[in-house]
């Protein structure tokens, strides 16, 4: 095991194409704050979604004493390129799930967080990841490797017996979707505080800018983008985060919302994209949820990542990610639906800055991709 040590490690960047699930938590976040009743129109959207396995529980899912009782959606994605749209590089995909989002929507409806697991986070195996490859030099293996052991229902396995906190349904998206789903809106603007440069493998350049415009195919690029900075995928999940925030932002906008030919395209490219367990596996059921949080406010759903440090194992030529102690603290929370408390600091939301915030608040926005 590493050692439990807060201190980031230096990274060799690792080549290697990534899809980024955060863009399904940005679906899901959508519906809790919009109510799309567009899903209602269009029954056939039913018919896009390819459904999964069902989740071999490792918990047991824990009551609150509530009307109604919490939610944990697992979001993730896959790096395949046998898919419509997929073929966005040279690369084949190694079946892997390069990102993990938990998604707990607390029992009141009123708030949500969304908690990313870096790819490179190394936990013990579960039984459908047994037979997975071990990380270099660890018995343990590689966050990314359950969806290729076994799918996203291995995946949320693993998330149970890793965290203990049970996931009542998970969702995936392929990069095709994520391309026509940013399309669909018109395209997002972020604020990318330095330039962004990756002329090796992405081939790729963002000049800084209060609001640089992307459309589908550059927001893939910012969103898979690795090899720059530091290059380790704890920053990259950052700017995942960022990129929903400001995602959200676009889609509950008016601009958005006023026009149902862009709500169709969005949910029409969605649906097209994902694949989830049978229970969650019609557009009515996700509409369903929607109803009961589109009033929550935009400030109350946040997105954090799971407490970690960087060690080198000495011959991979990169960090691993191992989980900080203090992880545990945050999912007793989530188990028992309390308020992140002193875990939310330096969580986004998609609100952005008060009109009046002070410098530091701003500054933060703007580091984060939301400007003031």
């Amino acid at each position: 095991m590493p050692p439990a040590s807060d201190t980031p490690g230096q990274l060799a960047p690792r080549h290697k194409r990534t899809v980024l699930a955060t863009i399904t938590a940005t679906l899901v976040v959508l519906a809790l704050v919009t109510g799309l009743s567009v899903f209602f129109l269009y029954r056939h959207l039913d018919g896009n979604i390819r459904t999964g396995a069902e989740i071999d529980h490792q918990v047991s899912k824990k009551k609150v004493d509530a009307p109604k009782q919490p939610l944990n959606l697992l979001l993730l994605g896959t790096d395949t390129r046998d898919c419509t749209g997929c073929g966005v590089d040279q690369e084949a995909g190694g079946g892997l799930s390069d990102t993990t989002i938990i998604l707990h929507v607390s029992a009141d409806r009123q708030s949500a967080v969304g908690i990313s697991i870096p790819r490179d986070t190394l936990v013990d195996p579960v039984a459908c990841t047994r037979n997975a490859p071990r990380a270099a030099g660890t018995e343990q293996l590689q966050w990314n490797e359950a969806y290729k052991a076994g799918g996203a229902d291995c995946t949320a396995a693993q998330v149970e017996h890793t965290f203990g906190v049970y996931i009542d349904g998970y969702l995936a998206i392929n990069f095709g979707g994520f391309k026509d789903m940013v399309n669909a809106i018109g395209g997002v603007d972020v604020c990318i505080p330095k330039p962004l440069d990756d002329p090796k493998y992405l081939h790729v350049h963002f000049d800084a800018g209060s609001s640089v415009h992307l459309n589908g195919a550059q927001a893939l690029s910012y969103v898979r983008l690795r090899h720059v900075g530091s290059g380790t995928d704890v920053d990259r999940t950052k700017r995942q985060q960022t990129f929903i925030a400001a995602m959200v932002k676009k889609v509950v906008s008016a601009g958005t919302l006023a026009r149902p030919d862009r709500l169709y395209r969005f949910a029409n490219a969605l649906t097209k994209s994902i694949e989830t367990n049978p229970e969650l596996a019609k557009a009515s059921d996700l509409v369903d949820l929607a109803e009961e949080l589109k009033g929550t406010d935009l400030g109350h759903i946040r997105f954090i990542t799971v407490p970690n440090h960087l060690f080198s194992p000495g011959e991979a030529g990169y960090p691993y990610v191992g989980l900080s102690p203090s992880y545990k603290g945050l999912m007793t929370r989530i188990r028992e639906d309390r308020p992140l408390g002193p875990y939310a600091k330096g969580s986004l939301t998609a609100k952005g800055p008060k009109k009046h915030a002070g410098k530091a608040a701003k500054s933060q926005a703007n580091a984060v991709g939301i400007c003031a």
